[in-house]
């Protein structure tokens, strides 16, 4: 079925700016990278700064497959009993490196959940960004 503007649609596309809303509201997502021929996903906690998103990391595959691979793609979601979304930022990483851009992101308000040390920023800038509302609710019947 394909998403639309119906309020009363069991899926509708979200326009830009409430994707960006919905984005801020949460602060778990998952970056999708390719590494070797294969998919990688990491789940990784964010913030939205400045119309992008922000994620900190140590060394490893994360890190080195995200600013190595020319697009990454990012998805978050959430969801209540009633309904849920689900937001996709296909885009560029970036490693952040100047003095400037890293007193920046320390601006964010970005800490990492786990007790290791995340030395590194990423930013991701977005190239597309897509999202949809699901409405919660029975199987409709067949004819």
């Amino acid at each position: 079925m394909d998403a639309t503007t119906a309020p009363d649609a069991p899926v509708t596309a979200l326009t830009e700016d409430e994707s960006w809303s919905l984005l801020a509201g949460v602060s778990l997502g998952r970056l999708v990278t390719t590494v070797g021929g294969w998919t990688e996903i990491f789940p990784v906690n964010f913030v939205v700064q400045h119309k992008t998103l922000l994620f900190r990391t140590a060394e490893g595959t994360k890190l080195l497959t995200a600013v190595l691979n020319e697009h990454v793609v990012f998805e978050a979601d959430d969801h209540d009993v009633r309904e849920g979304w689900s937001v996709v930022v296909r885009g560029t990483a970036q490693l952040l490196s100047t003095s400037a851009d890293i007193d920046d992101a320390h601006c964010a308000g970005l800490y990492p959940w786990v007790a290791t040390e995340k030395l590194r920023f990423v930013r991701i800038t977005p190239e597309t960004l897509t999202g949809r509302r699901f409405v919660f609710g029975p199987e409709p019947q067949t004819q």
